[in-house]
């Protein structure tokens, strides 16, 4: 039975790696990198938002989303979004699980009641936290403890995709926190490869990539 629901999730890392691929939701350039906000040289550039505009693989990752949760922290009894990425999803899947829904921002509002935290979540509320997407994890830290400050018990993160990157396994470990992510790094160049998207060439940066994105030196592969 185990090995079933490991299989069933390995096809669906698949489905949505290649649908990811498909909606040019992340793109693979490991011959001319992207350069992020943080200045790090990447192969790799996500944007999930992209997702939203295709209701057939959007309903995918809803799906997933809730199958995880369920599976994983069935005591929850709110969902929290972060802002923006996460509000969305966090918005469709509390609508289907029939939860209450908030999001956290950024920062506090500068007008009104100054709110960081949006949407009833009294001290002791179980609550998963849905972001799109996990790099390092610091803002998804953020989200964590300014729902702690508050009281809420934080069961632990969902998220879409990872990129697999070491900071991001301290960050959570830091906090104590667990992660499930629907799909990742890995199985996405897997698929890549599959479908042509990169090639047999392409494997030696971009798996060095991920071992240190700060070391420029995997460009020279």
């Amino acid at each position: 039975m185990q090995a079933g629901k490991e299989c069933d999730n390995m096809n669906l890392e698949k489905e949505i790696a290649g649908n990811l691929l498909a909606a040019k939701a992340v793109s693979l350039r490991p011959n001319q990198p992207f350069t992020w906000a943080s200045g790090i040289k990447s192969p790799i550039y996500c944007d999930n938002r992209l997702i939203l505009s295709y209701p057939d693989k959007r309903d995918v990752v809803v799906s997933g989303y809730i199958t995880a949760i369920r599976k994983q922290f069935s005591e929850v009894q709110m969902l929290m979004g972060t802002a923006t990425a996460g509000i969305p999803w966090a918005a469709m899947c509390a609508q289907e699980m029939k939860l209450p829904m908030g999001y956290v921002r950024s920062s506090n509002k500068n007008h009104g009641k100054e709110n960081k935290i949006e949407g009833n979540c009294p001290a002791g509320t179980k609550v998963v936290i849905i972001e799109d997407l996990i790099s390092t994890g610091g803002s998804v830290c953020d989200v964590v403890e300014a729902l702690r400050a508050v009281g809420a018990e934080v069961l632990g993160v969902a998220a879409i995709f990872t990129y697999e990157l070491s900071q991001a396994t301290k960050t959570f470990t830091d906090l104590n926190c667990p992660l499930i992510t629907l799909s990742n790094y890995s199985t996405l160049i897997e698929v890549a490869l599959a479908n042509q998207t990169i090639q047999d060439t392409d494997l030696e940066k971009l798996k060095a990539w991920k071992q240190d994105p700060r070391d420029e030196e995997w460009m020279k592969k």
